[in-house]
């Protein structure tokens, strides 16, 4: 049973730090989140659904034309709810995106439907065996994929001139100006990045979870936490804290019930951020005065 509740917990904190790593991005680069972040989980995997099942495109097409979806959202989060506030130094963006996403939410709902549909995928359809435990070969996949994205965010990041723009749009913005980096655009891009990494978390947990409008709410919640408990400045911190929570969050539901399941997972977000206010792998800013 262990073996079985770990798998389980890995898969599902992965999404987590997925779509933790998505609020990483933007956070790095411009300061702000996106808080409709499970809002384009959802969008994601309803495209998704649209383009491979209602219109029967196959998944090569049908995935890329679903995550592109993802990233005008993003854009259009960044320009529509972020950044007319961000620019008077206003914080009313963090109330903005919130309701970008409940409208978003809405839309889905009276277009969509209310009622859950199952996403096809031949990784969930026979299940093998591993340490005589049942898992989906989905399950062992979504880990896979979000450490590639996080190692690949970090070479990204680290190593390559867009990452260094990036973190310069933050850091230093009227020297990043001055050598030519349109700092605008690089905070739109990681909008578009962020809400393509919740649509990659869509679409690969949508086939164990099914396919609804409000799929995405406490998803992208519990990935808040996940990026709060992991330290939202760091990649690697968001994206093991996910895989962190995930298990704790599927431990509990096996061995004392799912009842307990947000008592205990966010009692232990609060304990750890009691004890290490910026998270696990987060470093406390300095500031000049």
């Amino acid at each position: 049973m262990i073996a079985s509740t770990l798998i389980t917990g890995l898969a599902l904190g992965s999404m987590y730090g997925l779509m933790a790593l998505g609020f990483h991005i933007t956070y790095a680069v411009s300061k702000t989140v996106n808080f409709s972040q499970g809002s384009s989980m959802m969008f994601g995997a309803v495209m998704g659904y649209t383009f491979m099942v209602t219109l029967g495109w196959p998944f090569w097409i049908g995935i890329p034309a679903a995550l592109a979806c993802c990233a005008i959202l993003g854009l259009a989060v960044e320009r529509f709810l972020v950044r007319p506030f961000a620019a008077r130094g206003s914080d009313a963006w963090l109330m903005a995106t919130v309701a970008g996403g409940i409208v978003l939410d809405n839309i889905i709902l009276f277009t969509f439907g209310k009622e859950p549909r199952s996403l096809p995928s031949p990784f969930v359809e026979n299940a093998i065996d591993i340490f005589g435990a049942g898992a989906y070969p989905l399950q062992l996949i979504i880990p896979v994929v979000g450490l590639a994205i996080a190692m690949a965010l970090t070479i990204v990041t680290t190593k390559t001139r867009l990452g260094k723009a990036m973190l310069a749009s933050v850091q230093r913005p009227e020297a990043a100006r001055l050598t030519g980096v349109n700092t605008e655009a690089v905070i739109a891009a990681s909008f578009a990045i962020s809400a393509v990494f919740a649509g990659v978390a869509g679409l690969l947990i949508a086939p164990l979870f099914n396919v609804s409008a409000g799929m995405g709410v406490v998803f992208g919640i519990k990935a808040f936490a996940a990026a709060i408990l992991g330290g939202i400045s760091s990649a690697w911190g968001v994206m093991i804290a996910g895989v962190l929570y995930g298990c704790v969050e599927a431990l509990t539901t096996a061995y004392i019930g799912s009842s307990y399941t947000q008592i205990v997972s966010f009692s232990v977000v609060i304990l750890v951020l009691v004890t290490v206010p910026n998270g696990l792998f987060g470093r406390a800013e300095l500031k000049k005065v």
